[in-house]
């Protein structure tokens, strides 16, 4: 009993939330820097393995339950008098099983109908009992998951399940503690549920005909509405009870699993967005936009971490003895490893930047680390070279060793590469520097013949010789620019018009059209010019083409409780977020997993601290992936749909909620082990099972970092990229919150794809942080210029707004409320008839035709009225009579 005391144990049972740091055997040196941490092995994708999806849907402490399964199953196998071994059974056999449990589902005694649905159960997780191996097992979950849909078996859970989620003991409801016993019910229904969606979903189009046929039909079938609701918004209502304190009992991290399969079936994933978005963008006539994020982050290497402040004192002290030694241009080593190349064309170490001799900045950026980054014009694309060896290689042919030596640390050399501004990059400490050869601004012209031929995208893309992104420009930005020089040229703006440059300098005509090539116009533009069409017309502009697809059904079913599905949401996020302290007014998730005795040994309260924290992150996986779903499909579908939902996460404070879940050594959340592989399903069942020991827990545990955190983390950048960009007032609350030290100590693990979000929302506050937090992280600046998509006439670089205040940009986000509101208003709560914008009825005949129902209360005060209205009143019927009306 060294580690774990007793009082600890009935913490834990008590449902607070045990830290990482009490179980020291599940998690790496949460002390380790940065720099030593590996390049993370992970692919981002829709859902983790089949296995490890089904897995993940079972605590550690259900294990008990499966030997219940199958004895349920062996039970009435002999009641029936049949063999207990279900491949052995012919079809005909099978048949008959199914209908009599699917007779007894309907019984009104509760141990019968859960017996039936525990036998039920055993089918859908591949009779493991008669298996010899996970392959075997999951061959069989998937034969009968498709034999018993045909039956009608999942249309029969469904069922029970609105009949089951309705029921709350009174006797739950007065326990100070709830328990994995008070959610047997519907934790098995539940999994039932999950089980299929979850096997039918990763169904394949090149299966035979038959079988996905059975996915066509399950996926129509989940999307019909039972009892005038829909699965998917009865599970956010019993989130909502469930936080609520109505229904303590809740499995909710079941709950939330099954959300997060039925909106990723139901809507779909990220090919499915992809798809969408194509189609949607050709029906709007848009140009075809080929880019994918998540295509191109592949072709790019995660950056090396920003230093410490005491490594980069080391650092620097290193750099000076070796000047002594060595005068030549240094290159300034960059945040990003992946673009300088050594002689044989490996990537070099960071160490090895100082090694090699700078031929001008790869990066982009002056020398001096306090300098703005400068990117180099061309006129019809941005391209930066940068490969070390061949960088500037034409103003280095002529050079020799002596030359280079003769050359202070402070000169300058200029590059070839093309980007926004043609302009020399100079220190700051104001020494001069050197100049470009005659023989390369000969040259410019060529160069710029041959820039669009580099802006064709093949699959031999090579990152070292371009930027990873195509600059875009918003139509909305380019308006702006072009109506700020007119004013400072010509004195006056011309409205609608983006043709006419008569009266400005050359020099405009060719950033005008720079600008024109790279104007980006998104589906979310089109829909805003739309609705401020229909706003302002609204007789002659009227919405005829709404669909109704299940992005569309989802909102519309969503939108009365959406405010309480989303705090709920949040709720659960917070309770599960590792930084979060318990307290006694917050939410108990723990309660499908806190068993019913406290446990007795040192071994029993590891593996129950190990299920709590593996719960937590399952549940935060789970949550952040809906949010982000949600996102993605409201914003396809209408983009005030997205904004409404955006809106509703701000007021619920998701900004310094995912930032709180940020401010944690993140690297030791990723690489987390919170898992005992032999305890997961099927293993925990299949074959012999060695006795559970301390050493034991670790077996088969031989994963570099936790997929599911991992997945976590992405997908909440993602949300709070999506959430905040744009938005100057919610940018604005990532400067409040201080964001930005958060970040930077993320950009630790080095993933590409976590650190590309992470750099995103740096680059986006960079104007308001200043220019002294510019000069002392110019490795974050340098990787944003390289792995951030450029915004034509953005000043994210050089821009300084440090006194702006979040309250400063409050009436964008009140417009921008009013035209959700309207939105709203108009498409989901105006009446049908258009009375309000009806024309008036002047014809006499028609109006006094027209019967009129007078209430009671006026029939009794008739006379009164008369008095009041008619005779008390002095009536010039002439007047009324010239006015043409009779």
């Amino acid at each position: 009993m060294n580690e774990y005391s007793f009082a600890e144990e009935s913490c834990l049972y008590r449902g607070k939330i045990p830290k990482l740091k009490d179980f020291p055997k599940q998690n790496h040196d949460s002390d380790q820097e940065g720099h030593d941490f590996p390049d993370l092995e992970f692919v981002y994708a829709d859902a983790d393995s089949l296995s490890n999806e089904i897995a993940e849907l079972y605590s550690y402490t259900e294990q008990s339950e499966f030997q219940l399964n199958v004895r349920a199953f062996e039970d009435y196998m002999e009641l029936l008098k049949l063999k207990p071994c279900w491949r052995l059974l012919s079809d005909t056999e099978k048949q008959d099983v199914i209908i009599m449990l699917l007779d007894q589902m309907d019984a009104l005694d509760k141990n019968i109908r859960l017996r039936s649905a525990r036998c039920f159960l055993y089918l859908l997780q591949g009779c493991w009992a008669e298996c010899q191996s996970d392959i075997e097992q999951h061959h069989f979950t998937k034969e009968n998951v498709i034999l018993l849909y045909k039956y009608g078996v999942f249309t029969s859970f469904m069922e029970l399940f609105f009949a089951e989620a309705d029921i709350c003991p009174v006797a739950v409801q007065r326990k100070v503690s709830v328990n994995i016993n008070d959610s047997t019910e519907l934790r098995v229904i539940l999994s039932v549920l999950y089980i299929f969606v979850e096997i039918i979903r990763t169904i394949s189009d090149e299966e035979p005909k038959e079988i996905v046929a059975v996915r066509e039909e399950f996926l129509v079938e989940i999307g019909n509405p039972i009892e005038d609701e829909l699965l998917s918004v009865k599970l956010f209502g019993m989130v909502t009870r469930f936080c609520g304190g109505t229904a303590p009992h809740y499995p909710i991290k079941k709950v939330l699993l099954l959300i997060w399969k039925l909106l990723l079936f139901s809507l779909g994933g990220t090919n499915d967005l992809r798809r969408m978005k194509a189609v949607k963008r050709q029906e709007m006539g848009l140009p075809k936009f080929d880019e994918d994020t998540l295509d191109i982050v592949k072709t790019m290497r995660s950056s090396s971490p920003p230093a410490s402040g005491a490594d980069g004192i080391e650092t620097q002290n290193q750099k000076r003895t070796n000047r002594q030694l060595r005068r030549s241009l240094i290159k300034q080593s960059s945040l990003d490893e992946s673009l300088s190349l050594d002689d044989e064309g490996v990537p070099m170490d960071e160490d090895d930047y100082d090694d090699q001799p700078n031929s001008g900045g790869g990066s982009g950026l002056c020398n001096n680390s306090g300098a703005a980054p400068t990117i180099n014009t061309g006129s019809d694309a941005i391209v930066v070279s940068s490969d070390s060896n061949n960088f500037n290689s034409e103003a280095n042919n002529g050079e020799n060793d002596d030359q280079a030596a003769d050359t202070t640390n402070n000169d300058e050399n200029k590059s070839e590469s093309s980007g926004e501004n043609v302009e020399d990059c100079s220190s700051e400490s104001g020494s001069s520097g050197t100049e470009e050869p005659e023989d390369n601004s000969n040259s410019t012209e060529e160069e710029l013949n041959r820039l669009p031929h580099q802006f064709i995208r093949t699959n031999s893309f090579s990152p070292s010789k371009t930027l990873p992104w195509i600059p875009k420009i918003r139509q909305k930005d380019f308006d702006a620019f072009l109506d700020q020089v007119r004013m400072k040229f010509v004195g006056y703006t011309l409205l609608d018009d983006r043709d006419t440059l008569i009266g400005l300098p050359q020099p405009i005509h060719e950033g005008i059209r720079i600008l024109k090539r790279y104007i980006y116009v998104s589906v979310s533009d089109v829909q805003i010019e739309r609705e401020e069409k229909i706003t302002r017309y609204p007789l002659s502009q009227k919405e005829t083409d709404v669909h109704a697809n299940p992005t569309e059904i989802l909102y519309q079913a969503m939108l009365p409780n959406m405010q309480q599905n989303i705090i709920a949401l949040l709720k659960v996020l917070l309770a599960a977020a590792p930084t979060s302290k318990t307290k006694t007014d917050s939410i108990n998730i723990m309660a499908d997993v806190l068993p019913e005795e406290m446990p007795m040994t040192v071994l029993q309260s590891m593996k129950l601290g190990t299920d709590v924290n593996r719960h937590k992150e399952i549940i935060v996986k789970a949550v952040s992936a809906i949010l982000f779903l949600l996102l993605k499909h409201f914003k396809l579908n209408h983009i005030y749909q997205f904004e409404f939902l955006s809106q509703y996460l701000v007021f619920a404070n998701c900004i310094p909620l995912i930032l709180k879940f940020f401010n944690q050594n993140i690297s030791a959340y990723v690489s987390a082990k919170n898992v005992i592989p032999i305890l997961d399903f099927p293993s925990c069942v299949i074959g012999d099972q060695p006795e559970l020991t301390s050493e034991s827990l670790e077996i088969g545990d031989s994963q570099q970092c936790c997929w599911r955190n991992v997945f976590s983390c992405i997908n909440l950048l993602r949300v709070l990229n999506k959430v905040t960009k744009w938005k100057h007032s919610r940018i604005m609350m990532l400067v409040v919150f201080k964001s930005a030290p958060i970040l930077r100590r993320t950009l630790k693990v080095r993933h590409a794809l976590m650190q590309l979000y992470i750099l995103k929302l740096l680059k986006m506050q960079t104007k308001y942080l200043g220019r002294l937090w510019r000069k002392a992280n110019m490795k974050i600046i340098s990787a944003i210029y390289q792995k951030v998509r450029h915004r034509l006439n953005d000043d994210w670089a050089y821009g300084n707004d440090i006194d702006a205040r979040p309250w400063d940009f409050q009436a964008e986000e009140c417009a921008l409320r009013a035209a959700v509101d309207e939105f709203n208003n108009r498409r989901y709560f105006a009446p049908n008839d258009d009375s309000e914008i009806s024309a008036l009825d002047l014809n006499i005949s028609s109006v006094l035709a027209k019967e009129i129902v007078l209430a009671e209360d006026f029939k009794k005060h008739y006379e009164v009225w008369i008095q009041q209205e008619v005779f008390d009143n002095n009536i010039n019927w002439n007047d009324l009579l010239n006015f043409g009306y009779l």
